[in-house]
Parts: C-alpha cells; structure tokens; sequence
C-alpha cells in the first residue's frame, strides 16, 4: 500500500515541497488519498490477475505519465516558476514517484532499466505545456482552447510511449564491447605489459622452470 502510495503521488511531493506548495497535495487532497488506497486493495487482491494484462498495465502507465506531466508542469508555472524549471518540475511529478518507489523497495528504476521511450516523452510533453500555457496567457487562444490542448499533449504523450514499447524503438544506448580497444586503451594496455615485463626482470631476470629435477 505505502510503494502504491509513492508510486502515485511520490513525484507530486517532491513537486509541492520544491515549489513550497505546503503542505503536499499527496497527504492534503483526499480524493487523491482514497483513490491511492482503493487502488491498492485492488490491486493486493486482484494482483494475479492484472499481472497477465500487460498490455492494459502499460496503456494505463503511459497515461498517467502523460496527464502527471501537464499537471506538474501546470502547476509549476502557476506558482510562478520558469519555463525551465516548469519542465524540470513536470518531469518530477511524472517520473519521480516510481523512481521513490523502486529505490524503496531496492530496484532498479523503471526509468533506467526500460529501454523504450519514458522520460523522452514526458520531457516532450512538459515542453509542449510551456508553450500552450505561455500561449494562453499572451492571448493566443481562450481556456477552452487551452484544455484542448492539453488533452492533445496528453494523448501525444500517451502515443509516443506506446508506440516505442509496441514496435520497440529506442533511444541510442551504450553497447558492449568484446576485446575492442580504443587506441588510448592500447596504449594503456602496452605500457602496462612493458612495466610488468620490466619488474620480472628486476626481480631475478629470466623466471627459471621450477618442473625440472635438481642437478646433482
């Protein structure tokens, strides 16, 4: 119940205590609170069940992501934070619950060990509510223009994860190598070989074959 908890509204603490926003809306808000809970009965009970709709698990995931990111970054700049600041803080509200919980229960974070698009999306997706909520308030378009808006991003969110966990795409990562070298690596390696040769030398010359039996 207490990583159900975190998971949902973990980054939306660390978001409210940044911001100053006290006391956190994840312990204030009830409706938040109650929905955590139910969820997690839920999901203790049902737990076999709902580990076998994967998919339905990952539809829902990215859809939390996206509407946490607009409403982290929302929120941010209606406290008055930058633009930047506002990503940073979006990005947080989506993404952080799950790295508390994972680091709670000594995991690697979903964040860092999920090769598909995560973070990517919900960065693209803060960056584009900057850019609506700066819009609105120029007058660019009216609120009801706005919510649309952020409905879209939210399903543009959505999309984006989707779409890299169902035909696999990736971010370029590190690989690993098999005995290939950098030449400063080489270089490395020979001069270590060198000094290695040098001290056996220094310690008696050439080492002598203990097999053969003594001279008498």
């Amino acid at each position: 119940m207490l990583c159900g908890w975190l998971t949902a509204l973990g980054g939306g603490l660390v978001r409210d205590v940044m911001l100053g926003a006290l006391p956190p809306v994840g312990i204030t808000d009830k409706g938040f609170v109650l929905t955590t809970l139910f969820s997690g009965i839920i999901v203790v009970v049902a737990h076999p069940e709902i580990t076998k709709l994967k998919w339905t698990m990952t539809v829902i995931d990215a859809l939390g992501l996206g509407l946490f990111a607009v409403n982290g970054t929302a929120k941010a700049l209606a406290y008055g934070s930058s633009s930047m600041t506002a990503v940073f803080l979006g990005m947080f509200t989506a993404l952080a619950g799950g790295l508390i919980r994972d680091i709670f229960i000594g995991d690697v974070p979903m964040i860092i060990r999920d090769k598909h698009l995560y973070a990517v999306p919900s960065f693209i997706g803060c960056i584009l509510t900057v850019l609506v909520w700066r819009g609105a308030r120029y007058g660019w378009f009216d609120m009801r223009s706005e919510m649309l808006l952020d409905v879209l991003i939210v399903i543009i969110v959505v999309a984006l994860r989707l779409f890299s966990v169902g035909f696999n795409v990736t971010l370029p990562g590190a690989v690993e190598r098999h005995r290939v070298y950098l030449p400063s690596e080489k270089r490395h390696i020979q001069q270590s070989a060198g000094r290695d040769h040098a001290n056996t030398m220094d310690d008696g010359g050439t080492p002598q074959d203990d097999s053969r039996p003594p001279q008498g």
